[in-house]
């Protein structure tokens, strides 16, 4: 991606938009550009931290593994997001593994260079520790969902959110459209295929979303909001 189009995508994300322009300017200069292919590897868990990273295009599917080797999905990663904080912080490895969905584009903080600028620069803390925050925000957020919604719900607002990514980015008018299997949903949510098909056709006989082969178009999030909460 072009230097002149980098910044108004991490301006996509709501903690570096309210970042001061001197911070700005020094986080793009130490920034290195990475590329992955579909279903490249970016690491796995327990692998060292070797950076800050945010998505500049395409997508990065964040996931587990149960002990009998099921991929649990935790959440997709889209333009404008920055992870791997929690690693250069606390100094443990990667808590979960990082494919790339599709062909992606990364702008990555190398670990070194992030430590050597908070050890010259330490009023960068509090920046960092609110982008922190922010994930320790939604992980709450994703355990409440867990634990209090109905599966239906649970669907509801992981689309919800999945849409509303989407909808930052937007230059059009036009409905957000996802483009994920039914699979990668049952995964998401942690149920089978046949389940997901099913409560998907109900979202749509209530004109939420619209389904086409391999992509969910948004039509009305308010609805999507009223029933992520069931």
């Amino acid at each position: 991606m072009p230097l002149k189009n980098i910044r108004p995508v991490l301006l996509k994300s709501s903690w570096f938009n309210e970042l001061p322009d001197n911070i700005v300017d020094q986080l793009v200069a130490i920034c290195k550009p990475k590329k992955l292919q579909a279903s490249e590897l970016l690491h796995r868990k327990n692998d060292p931290a070797d950076g800050l990273y945010c998505v500049l295009s395409g997508r990065i599917r964040i996931s587990n593994y149960t002990l009998k080797g099921k991929e649990l999905i935790l959440t997709w990663l889209q333009p404008g997001n920055w992870f791997g904080e929690i690693s250069l912080f606390d100094g443990l490895p990667r808590t979960h593994d990082a494919h790339a969905e599709e062909e992606t584009e990364l702008l990555k903080i190398p670990a070194t260079a992030f430590s050597t600028l908070l050890a010259r620069q330490p009023e960068l803390y509090p920046h960092f520790m609110r982008l922190l925050c922010q994930r320790v925000r939604a992980t709450f957020s994703l355990i409440d969902e867990t634990a209090a919604l109905s599966l239906k719900g649970q669907l509801c607002k992981r689309l919800l959110l999945l849409g509303e990514g989407l909808e930052q980015q937007k230059t059009t008018d036009s409905p957000s459209t996802l483009s994920l299997s039914q699979e990668s949903l049952a995964l998401l949510i942690n149920t089978s295929r046949q389940t997901v098909n099913k409560l998907l056709q109900e979202i749509q006989h209530e004109n939420a979303i619209e389904l086409h082969y391999g992509k969910i178009k948004i039509l009305k999030y308010e609805k999507l909001l009223a029933l992520s909460q069931i």
